[in-house]
């Protein structure tokens, strides 16, 4: 086979950044939107807090990094992950130039049993909406990762994967309420939320105080599918 490589193409002749993979998990717990953090065992930002993720070696791909990473880190194993930014500021990291390519993960709180890993002396979730002092720019990645969940909540059939399989519309409500930060109207939210379409009656009910039985209902299969459908929720 033909090599492609130019003859006179030197690569040391240019910069090489470095490159990263952080991986922003969030979950809803109680009341609460929250998200995994490490706490950081190495320089620089030791003892701080900070996103799961690491250096991306040379011969792996982008999304094998971040689920190594977040493995090695976290103990967390088996989510979907998707892509969000690349964040490429060139003082971000003190120690050289590095160029970090941010996933997120949407999971159920009990889903996942984390454990801190070599490079991490603790993890932990935090409210969203209480972050601790936080590494390098990942605050910033974090704000960033909101605003992205929001808009794939009122855009898209997201919540399935923040919520168990079966669940009743006053907790898909409170699930749309806690990461909007924001009360919605109960009559209105039900009208909208059924015409469009996305979810179904499974036929079970579960008794919620001294009133009716609610119904519970479950996302439809082709409503899982990454479909825009118009805006819910502005």
């Amino acid at each position: 086979m033909t090599s492609n490589i130019p003859p006179n193409y030197d690569p040391s002749n240019y910069d090489r950044p470095s490159v990263t993979a952080d991986v922003v998990i969030f979950s809803l717990a109680g009341e609460d939107l929250q998200v995994l953090l490490i706490k950081r065992k190495h320089p620089p930002f030791a003892n701080m807090w900070a996103i799961p993720g690491g250096f991306v070696q040379m011969d792996e791909a982008l999304e094998e990094a971040a689920a190594r990473e977040l493995a090695e880190e976290t103990g967390v194993t088996d989510v979907y992950m998707e892509q969000l930014f690349t964040f490429g500021e060139p003082n971000r990291d003190p120690r050289t130039r590095v160029i970090t390519v941010a996933y997120f993960a949407l999971v159920p709180y009990d889903a996942i049993h984390h454990r801190p890993g070599d490079d991490a002396s603790e993890t932990a979730w935090f409210s969203m909406f209480d972050l601790p002092e936080l590494a390098f720019d990942h605050r910033e990645i974090l704000e960033y990762a909101l605003t992205r969940l929001r808009y794939k909540l009122e855009y898209t059939a997201v919540g399935f994967q923040l919520l168990p399989d079966e669940f009743t519309l006053s907790e898909l409500q409170k699930a749309y309420e806690i990461i909007l930060h924001e009360p919605l109207d109960k009559r209105n939210f039900r009208r909208k939320i059924l015409s469009a379409n996305i979810l179904e009656e499974t036929g079970n009910k579960r008794k919620l105080g001294e009133g009716r039985p609610a119904k519970l209902y479950r996302y439809r299969e082709d409503a899982v599918a990454e479909v825009k459908t118009r805006r819910l929720f502005p």
